[in-house]
C-alpha cells in the first residue's frame, strides 16, 4: 500500500535530528551479497539461480530476474536481531518489500527499493501500532529494535530499514547493487541514503539516472551517470517532502512532487535542468494545489494527477494538464507554472465528499488519443476518515460505516482538452470504464440527524464493467504502461491480506477469492474494447499483492512487484516467498494460463528469438 508518506518527517520531534550521525553508521543494507540474479530459464525464487552458461528461450509467460533476499534475522518481537542470515538464531526475514522506483536506460533497469511498507502504511496511515505477528508478516512497531536504538523514532516507523539501489542489466542479466556506490562514496552520501525512508521515483535522461524519495529532512535525490554507472553524488531539496514520478516529454526530463510535509504545501513540477558534471539541476515549471503522484505526456502537453494531504479537509485529487510544450520556448519554462488547468476531480464522482477526500489517483497513461487513470484505496482510510467527522454519537454501527465506505479501484478516460472545446469545466468528456453507477453516501441529517447511508448515482454508467475489473479487493489502479499497441494496467489486489476480513470489508466487497490472489496485470489491445486478463495471480507468486512499477521495451515489460510478507523466506514449504520481485513479460504472451490471447508483437520483433545469455 503506497501510503508511507514521509512518516518518519511528520512524526520524528525536532529531538532526533540530534540522532541523525548514528544513521552514517548503520549500513545501507544487511547482506547484499545475498542478492542473487535468476537466469533465463527460471520462473521463479523457489529455484536456485542458473549458473552461468546460454540460457534457453525466454518463457512464455512471467520470468523473474531478481527478487529481494532475507537481510535480517527475527527471534520474535522485541527481541535482539541475532547474527546473520545465515540465521543460526531465530528466521531470516525480508525487510525490503516493493520495487518502488524503476527506470530504464538503454539495457540497463536502474531502480529503488522500500522496506516493510505494510507496517510503515498501517502505523502511520491508519494509526495502528500494536505490534503483530503471524505465518506471513511481523510489524514490531514501537517494539522494535530500532525504535530502542532510536527511542524518538514514533511507534509507526520502527519497522523502517535503509533501503536498496540495484541495476539490472538486461543483456548480460546481471545485478549490481549501487547502494554500496553511494554508502561508501562519503559520510554526507550516506547519512542520505540511510535517512531516506524509500526510492519512491527513478528517471533518466541524457545519460544520467537520478533516483529519489522522501527524507527525514526533505526529499533525498542520488544521481548515477547511466553510461558507465559512476556515481555522480547526492542532494537533498529541503521544500520537498516527497516525489514519485518522473517523465520525458519533448526531450526534456520533468518530476513531480509535494512541497512541504505530505504535500500540506501542494504540489511542483520540476524540470531538470541538470548535467553529468551538476546533476541536480531544476526549475519550477508547475505550480499546484496538491502534491503531485504519476505524471506523463499527453498530445503535447504534461498530464498528471494530485494526491490529497493527510488532515487537508477540501483538497480533493484530481487530473491536471499543463499549456502545449509548444507554446513559447521548448517545453514547459517558469512562466508555465500558473497555467495548469484542472479537468476533473474525485468529487464528480464520488457521492461522498468525506470518501472523496480519501481517494488517490494512480495509473496515468496516454493511449488512442485518451487520457487513461484509474483511483486508489487504502482499506479503511475513508471509514477512520468517516468517523473522525462524524463521530460514532451519530448513530452508526461500525459494520454499518465499514461496508459503506470501501471502494474498489475505478478507471476512468477523457479527451478533447483544448481550451476552446468547454469541457475543463465539466466532465463531459470523461467517460467512465470500469466503476460503479451508484455508490453509498451518508447523509447526516437523515433519519431526525442521526444520519444515514442511501445508494447515490455518481453521475456515470460504467462501459466495460464493474469497479476492480469486477474484483472487490483490486483497491489500487497502481500503474499503466503502453507497450507494443496495447495499454497494460497493474492493479493492487489485497484479498489474500483480506481473507479474514470482517462483516463490514466482506459486505462492501465480497468473500476473498483464493484462486484470485496476487496482483492483476490487464490489457486494452484496442480503445473500443474491454480489457482481457493477462494475469490475476501475482504473475507467479500470489503474495505479490501489487504492480508497482512498469516499463517497457520494444519486446518486454518489466514489472516491479510489491511484496510484504516479510516472514515468507523458506523455500522448502509450499508457499510463495516474500520480498520484492523484478519480472520480465515478453510482449507476446501465448501461455493460456496467462491470459489465453496473447499480446501482440511490435514490428520487426521475431517471437522465436533466444533469450540474452546469463551472465555474472
Amino acid at each position: 500500500m503506497d501510503r508511507t508518506q514521509t512518516f518518519a518527517r511528520s512524526l520524528l520531534p525536532a529531538a532526533i535530528l540530534a540522532t541523525l550521525p548514528l544513521l552514517a553508521t548503520v549500513p545501507a543494507t544487511h547482506n547484499r551479497s545475498s542478492m542473487k540474479t535468476v537466469g533465463g530459464t527460471v520462473a521463479f525464487a523457489d529455484q536456485p539461480p542458473m549458473s552461468d552458461g546460454p540460457s534457453a528461450r525466454a518463457p512464455a509467460g512471467p520470468e523473474l530476474l531478481a527478487k529481494a533476499a532475507p537481510d535480517e534475522c527475527f527471534a520474535g518481537i522485541g527481541k535482539p536481531y541475532p547474527p546473520g542470515p545465515p540465521c543460526g538464531v531465530g528466521v531470516p526475514k525480508v525487510n525490503q518489500s516493493y520495487v518502488w522506483g524503476l527506470t530504464q536506460s538503454d539495457d540497463q533497469l536502474w531502480f529503488g527499493t522500500a522496506p516493510n511498507v505494510h507496517c510503515l502504511t498501517a502505523g502511520k496511515g491508519l494509526k495502528l501500532t500494536k505490534p503483530i505477528q503471524n505465518d506471513d508478516y511481523v510489524c514490531e512497531y514501537g517494539e522494535s529494535q530500532l525504535r530502542k536504538q532510536i527511542p524518538f523514532l514514533p511507534a509507526a516507523g520502527g519497522d523502517w530499514r535503509p533501503p536498496d539501489v540495484f541495476r539490472y542489466d538486461t543483456r548480460t542479466r546481471q545485478l549490481t547493487d549501487k547502494g554500496d556506490d553511494i554508502a561508501n562514496a562519503s559520510v554526507l552520501d550516506r547519512l542520505r541514503l540511510n535517512s531516506t525512508i524509500g526510492i519512491r521515483a527513478a528517471g533518466s535522461h541524457q545519460g544520467v539516472v537520478l533516483l529519489g524519495g522522501p527524507s527525514l529532512g526533505g526529499l533525498n535525490l542520488f544521481a548515477f551517470d547511466s553510461e558507465s554507472g559512476r556515481y555522480l553524488g547526492s542532494t537533498t531539496l529541503h521544500r520537498y517532502g516527497n516525489i514519485r514520478n518522473f517523465v520525458v516529454a519533448d526531450g526534456a526530463l520533468y518530476a513531480g512532487v509535494g512541497v512541504g510535509l505530505d504535500g500540506l504545501g501542494g504540489g511542483e513540477v520540476l524540470r531538470w535542468t541538470g548535467t553529468k558534471d551538476a546533476p541536480f539541476g531544476f526549475s519550477v515549471v508547475g505550480d499546484l494545489p496538491g502534491q503531485v503522484a504519476d505524471i506523463t505526456s499527453h498530445q503535447g502537453r504534461i498530464a498528471l494527477i494530485t494526491w490529497p494531504s493527510a488532515g487537508v479537509h477540501g483538497r480533493i485529487p484530481g487530473v491536471w494538464l499543463s499549456p502545449r510544450l509548444a507554446d513559447g520556448e521548448p517545453g514547459l519554462t517558469p512562466a508555465d507554472a500558473d497555467g495548469w488547468s484542472q479537468i476533473w476531480n474525485a468529487a464528480q464522482y464520488e457521492p461522498d465528499p468525506v470518501v472523496a477526500e480519501t481517494y488517490g489517483l494512480g495509473g496515468l497513461a496516454s493511449y488512442g488519443g485518451y487520457l487513461y487513470w484509474g483511483t486508489m484505496h487504502v482499506p479503511l482510510k475513508a471509514t477512520q476518515a468517516h468517523t473522525r467527522r462524524y463521530g460514532a454519537a451519530r448513530g452508526q454501527a461500525d459494520p454499518v460505516a465499514v461496508q459503506n465506505t470501501q471502494r474498489t479501484a475505478s478507471i476512468f478516460r477523457a479527451a478533447d482538452f483544448d481550451a476552446d472545446c468547454g469541457c475543463e469545466e465539466g466532465k463531459a468528456s470523461v467517460e467512465l470504464l470500469y466503476g460503479e453507477s451508484k455508490l453509498p453516501a451518508f447523509d447526516p441529517e437523515a433519519n431526525n440527524g442521526t444520519g444515514g447511508w442511501r445508494l447515490t448515482p455518481t453521475g456515470y454508467t460504467p462501459r466495460f464493467g464493474a469497479a476492480g475489473f469486477g474484483n472487490g479487493y483490486n483497491n489500487y489502479i497502481w500503474k499503466m504502461v503502453v507497450a507494443g499497441g496495447s495499454l497494460y494496467v497493474g492493479t493492487m489486489d489485497w484479498s489474500y491480506l483480506g481473507r479474514a476480513s470482517g462483516s463490514g470489508i466482506q459486505a462492501a466487497l465480497g468473500v476473498a477469492d483464493a484462486t484470485s490472489y496476487g496482483a492483476d496485470l490487464w490489457a486494452f489491445d484496442n480503445p473500443n474494447e474491454p480489457a482481457k486478463p493477462v494475469d490475476t495471480t501475482g504473475l507467479g507468486n500470489y503474495l505479490n499483492y501489487g504492480i508497482r512499477t512498469m516499463v517497457a521495451d520494444d519486446s518486454n515489460i518489466y514489472l516491479g512487484m510489491a511484496n510484504p510478507m516479510n516472514l515468507r523466506t523458506n523455500r522448502q514449504d509450499d508457499v510463495p516467498e516474500g520480498g520484492w520481485e523484478l519480472i520480465r513479460l515478453p510482449l507476446a504472451t501465448s501461455n493460456p494460463s496467462y491470459g489465453g490471447k496473447g499480446r501482440p508483437l511490435p514490428p520487426g520483433v521475431d517471437a522465436s528469438e533466444e533469450a540474452p545469455t546469463y551472465g555474472k
